[in-house]
C-alpha cells in the first residue's frame, strides 16, 4: 500500500525506524518495531538545576556548535550589550548580572539549536523529498542544520528561489486574492519589536487585521482577565518585588523546565524570609528545590528548599480552591473585623466588593474542597498563610490559561490579590509568566488581531493610511477561515504552526487547502512539510547572529515578560550570506505587495533600524525617546498603571472584583482529565531531546503518566501500550500507541506531551472570551493497543 504521508519516527542510533504511517484512506499503520521496550523511568527528580544542567547546558553547545561560538555566546546571552535569549521571557536582573553567565539550561539549548554548525543546502533539499522529511520526528528535523537559503516547493522538493523571485511570487498571490482578508499572517513571538510593528503595519495597509499569533494559544487569556479586572493585560510586578514579597503562589506552572532563571528569584525570596506555596497537579522539581549552579556552597549543601507547601491540586481545581481559600479568610474577616481584608485599599481603589462578598458567602466550603482535590488542612493552612502576609505575589501560566474557564482563572487570582491589597505594592501583585522571549513585545507593537481603535487612529494620524477597523482572525478563526476555503494565503513570521495547535489533523487539512503558505524561519519543522498547493521557505537570521544593513551593524529590541525594553545584538556571524533579517524581510514583502502606493518608506525601515524605532515612538505610547532610552544598557520600563494603583482603564475606572463559577466536571467511568505538558528536553514546540529528566522519563515521548490506582480500575500496567480516545461536539479523535507510565498525580487526570497529543485537543473547544485551546482539559478515554 503507497504511502502518503507519515505521522512519527524514532531515532535508534544511526537507523531511522518509521513507527506509523498514514496510508491513502487515511488509517495508521504502526510498523513491528513500533515499541522494542526503549522506554526508562527512573525516580522523579526533586532538585531542579545543579550540576546536571550546568553538564547538560555544556554537552548541548559542545555538541552542536563549534567551540569557539559556544563560549563566545555563554558569555553574551543576556548579558547588557549582548544577545537577548531566543527562549523565555523572564527578565534580567536590572543590576549586575553574572559574570559566568545570565542563562539556564533551556537556554542554551535554545542557542544551541540556532548556532548549530550543521547547514541545509539546496543538496539536502534534492536528496530528501517532502514526503521523505515528513517521516521524520520533530527532533531529527530540528537537528538537520540551519536554513541557508530562500527555498520554494516544486513537484515533491523543495529547491532554491532568489529573493526578488520570492518576493515577486509572494506579492502576486496577495494582490490576486478576492479581498486581503483571505490572506493569513502569523507571528511567532520570538519577532522583535522592529519586525513586528513594521509586519503588523503592512499588514494593516495591506488591508486586514488577520492577524493570529501564538499568544491566542497561551496567555491571551491572562490579557483578557487582566484587562477587565486591572486595566492592563501585563503583570504588575518588577523583578525586584521578588526581593520584597512575603508570600509567592506559584499556579500551573513548572519554572524548572519553562523559565529556570525564574528559580534564582524565588531563592532570594526564600533567603529574605518569604514563603512559596506551590499549586500543581504533578509535583514538578523546579517547584521544590533548587540548586543554584552559580554558588558553590549552596551545591555543597544541597541547594535551596522552595516550596513550603505543595497543594496538588486537581486539573482544572484552581477556581475552587482559591474560592476555598477566601472563604477562609471571609470567615476571618468576620470573626476579626479590619485583620484580613484591606478595606481603604478595597473602598478607594475597587468595584464590586459587596456583590463579590455576597457570592462567596453562599459556596459551600466542602464541595469547593472536594472539586479542588488538595486536603482540606492545606487548605486552611494555605488560607491562614494569606491571612498572614501582606506582600503577596501570584504567578502562574498556561496550566491556568488553556481552559474553558481560563479568564475565570486569571480574575479569581485578582480577587484574592484585591482583598488583602496586594496589587501596587512593593513585593504584591500580578505576574503572568510569559513564554516566548518577546511575545509580550509583539502585542505591545499591534499584533493583535482586534486591536483597539485607538491604536489604529493613532497609525492612521501618523502614518497617513485608514486602517481596517473589523477584527480579523485569531488562531482558532484563521484555521477554520483556511479549512472553510475563506483563507487562501498562510504566512507565518517565525513558530511552528502545525505542531503549536490544536486538531493536528484538522489544522493540517486547513493548510492543505490554501493556495499558498510561506514560513520565515531559522530551522528546519514540521509546518513546512504541511503546506499549500505552493509553499516557501524564507530563511532569515538567528538572535544569535550579526544583523547588517546599509547603514552599518545593527540591533533589535525586546519586552520581557515584566514589561522591560532592552536592545538585543548579535555576535555571531551569519550561517549564510544568503540569510535577510526579520525586518528585512518585512519591509522588502511590503515593498514588492504595495508598490509605491505605500505611506511607508520600506527601504528607510530596513537601512537602519533606529527609524523604526523613530516611528514606533510616534505611534505607541511609552516610547518616547526611544532610540535614547533603549541604548541604556538596563534598558527601560514601559508604563504600567496597576503596578501605581491606577485602574482608569477598565469601565469603572477601579480595579474590579468579579464572580467567576467553579468548573463542573463530571467523568464517566473509563474517561479521563487530559492536560498536555512540556518534556524537559523541549521549549515550545522545539524538541532538544528524547528525555524528560526532571520527571525521570528517558528516551520517549508517546507516554501517558497515570496515576497508580486509576491503571488498576483501568486494568493497564507500566509500559503497557494504549489508544486514546476523545469525542466532542459529535466527532471522535484519536491518538494512538502511547505508554504507560505510573506517576504521582491526581486520580481521574492523566497528562501527556505536546504536539504529540495535540490531535486529541478539539478545534471548537476553548476558552470563553479568549478563544485559547483547551490543551490543559481534554476528556479521554482509553483502551489497550
Amino acid at each position: 500500500m503507497d504511502t502518503k504521508e507519515t505521522g512519527r519516527i524514532e531515532n535508534k542510533g544511526h537507523n531511522i525506524v518509521v513507527l506509523e504511517k498514514t496510508v491513502h484512506d487515511g488509517t495508521t499503520e504502526l510498523t513491528p518495531e513500533a515499541f522494542t521496550g526503549k522506554l526508562r523511568v527512573s525516580k522523579p527528580d526533586v532538585h531542579a538545576v545543579g550540576i546536571p544542567a550546568v553538564v547538560s547546558s555544556i554537552e548541548h553547545a559542545w555538541k552542536w556548535m563549534s567551540a569557539g561560538d559556544a563560549v563566545r555566546t555563554m558569555f553574551k546571552i543576556n548579558q547588557k550589550g549582548g544577545f537577548d535569549c531566543p527562549g523565555c521571557a523572564w527578565p534580567d536582573p536590572d543590576d549586575e548580572r553574572s559574570a559566568l553567565g545570565e542563562y539556564c539550561e533551556n537556554g542554551m539549548k535554545a542557542i544551541a539549536e540556532e548556532a548549530t554548525n550543521k547547514r541545509l543546502t539546496a543538496d539536502f533539499f534534492k536528496k530528501h523529498s517532502v514526503q521523505e522529511l515528513s517521516t521524520w520526528t520533530d527532533y531529527a528535523l530540528g537537528k538537520s542544520g540551519r536554513l541557508t537559503e530562500p527555498m520554494i516547493l516544486r513537484g515533491g522538493n523543495y529547491e532554491p528561489i532568489s529573493w526578488a523571485e520570492a518576493f515577486k511570487f509572494i506579492a502576486s498571490e496577495l494582490n490576486a486574492l478576492g479581498s486581503p482578508d483571505e490572506a493569513i499572517f502569523y507571528t511567532s513571538g520570538r519577532a522583535s519589536n522592529e519586525a513586528a510593528f513594521l509586519y503588523q503595519l503592512f499588514i494593516r495597509e495591506y488591508g486586514t487585521n488577520n492577524l493570529p499569533d501564538c499568544s491566542n494559544m497561551c496567555h491571551e487569556s491572562s490579557g483578557k482577565g487582566l484587562s477587565a479586572t486591572l486595566g492592563l493585560g501585563k503583570g504588575s510586578v518588577t523583578l525586584d518585588d521578588f526581593n520584597h514579597s512575603e508570600l509567592i503562589i506559584v499556579m500551573g506552572q513548572n519554572p524548572g523546565t519553562n523559565h529556570p532563571r525564574m528559580l534564582s528569584a524565588l531563592e532570594k525570596c526564600k533567603e529574605n524570609g518569604g514563603k512559596i506555596i506551590a499549586i500543581n497537579p504533578l509535583p514538578e522539581a523546579g517547584l521544590m528545590n533548587f540548586t543554584n549552579p552559580q554558588s558553590p556552597l549552596k551545591i555543597l549543601k544541597g541547594g535551596t528548599k522552595l516550596a513550603d507547601m505543595f497543594l496538588q491540586v486537581k486539573i482544572n481545581g484552581d477556581v475552587a480552591l482559591l474560592k476555598a481559600m477566601m472563604f477562609l479568610m471571609l470567615e476571618a474577616e468576620k470573626i476579626a473585623p479590619n485583620s484580613v481584608f484591606d478595606h481603604d485599599f478595597i473602598k478607594n481603589k475597587t468595584a464590586g466588593f459587596d456583590e463579590f462578598i455576597a457570592d462567596l458567602a453562599t459556596q459551600n466550603y466542602a464541595e469547593l474542597v472536594a472539586a479542588s482535590g488538595v486536603p482540606e488542612p492545606l487548605v486552611r493552612e494555605a488560607a491562614q498563610m494569606c491571612i498572614a502576609k501582606k506582600r503577596i505575589i501570584v504567578c502562574w501560566a498556561m496550566g491556568l490559561t488553556q481552559h474553558k474557564n481560563a479568564v475565570g482563572n486569571v480574575q479569581e487570582i485578582v480577587n484574592l490579590l484585591l482583598l488583602r491589597g496586594s496589587i501596587g505594592i512593593k513585593g504584591g501583585g500580578t505576574c503572568p509568566v510569559r513564554g516566548h522571549s518577546n511575545v509580550q513585545g509583539d502585542r505591545t507593537m499591534g499584533i493583535w488581531e482586534a486591536a483597539p481603535d485607538k491604536f489604529l487612529d493613532k497609525i492612521r494620524d501618523v502614518v497617513g493610511f485608514e486602517p481596517p477597523r473589523k477584527h480579523g482572525y485569531d488562531v482558532v478563526a484563521a484555521i477554520r477561515a483556511m479549512y472553510d476555503g475563506l483563507g487562501k494565503v498562510f504566512f507565518a513570521l517565525g513558530g511552528n504552526f502545525i505542531s503549536a495547535t490544536p486538531d493536528t489533523e484538522f489544522t493540517a487539512e486547513a493548510l492543505r487547502r490554501t493556495n499558498l503558505t510561506v514560513h520565515v524561519s531559522t530551522k528546519l519543522n514540521r509546518s513546512h512539510l504541511i503546506h499549500g498547493k505552493n509553499a516557501l521557505i524564507l530563511p532569515c537570521l538567528g538572535r544569535t547572529e550579526v544583523d547588517t544593513q546599509a547603514s552599518g551593524e545593527q540591533f533589535v529590541t525586546c519586552e520581557n515578560s515584566m514589561g522591560v525594553v532592552q536592545m538585543s545584538r548579535g555576535l555571531l556571524q551569519p550561517c549564510s550570506t544568503n540569510l535577510m533579517s526579520e525586518t528585512a524581510i518585512v519591509c522588502y514583502l511590503a515593498a514588492a505587495t504595495l508598490g509605491e502606493k505605500s505611506k511607508v518608506d520600506w527601504s528607510a525601515m530596513h537601512t537602519n533600524y533606529d527609524n523604526a524605532r523613530d516611528l514606533i515612538a510616534k505611534v505607541i505610547g511609552g516610547f518616547d525617546n526611544f532610540n535614547e532610552k533603549v541604548r541604556r544598557p538596563e534598558g527601560f520600563y514601559l508604563p504600567n498603571p496597576p503596578r501605581e494603583q491606577q485602574f482608569s482603564n477598565t469601565n469603572t475606572q477601579k480595579a474590579n472584583f468579579s464572580i467567576n463559577p467553579v468548573p463542573k466536571w463530571s467523568l464517566k467511568h473509563g474517561e479521563y482529565m487530559m492536560m498536555t505538558i512540556r518534556s524537559h528536553d523541549q521549549f515550545n514546540t522545539t524538541i532538544y531531546g528524547m528525555d524528560d529528566r526532571y520527571r525521570g522519563i528517558f528516551n520517549e515521548r508517546r507516554v501517558i503518566l497515570m496515576n497508580a490506582k486509576d491503571m488498576v480500575t483501568e486494568g493497564v500496567k507500566a509500559n503497557d501500550v494504549v489508544d486514546l480516545f476523545g469525542y466532542y461536539n459529535g466527532v471522535s479523535r484519536e491518538a494512538r500507541q502511547f505508554i504507560v507510565v505510573p506517576y504521582d498525580i491526581p486520580l481521574g487526570d492523566v497528562a501527556t506531551y505536546f504536539p504529540e497529543a495535540n490531535t486529541l485537543i478539539p478545534i471548537d473547544s476553548f476558552a470563553d472570551k479568549s478563544k485559547t485551546p483547551t490543551s490543559k482539559s481534554v476528556v479521554i478515554t482509553m483502551k489497550k493497543a
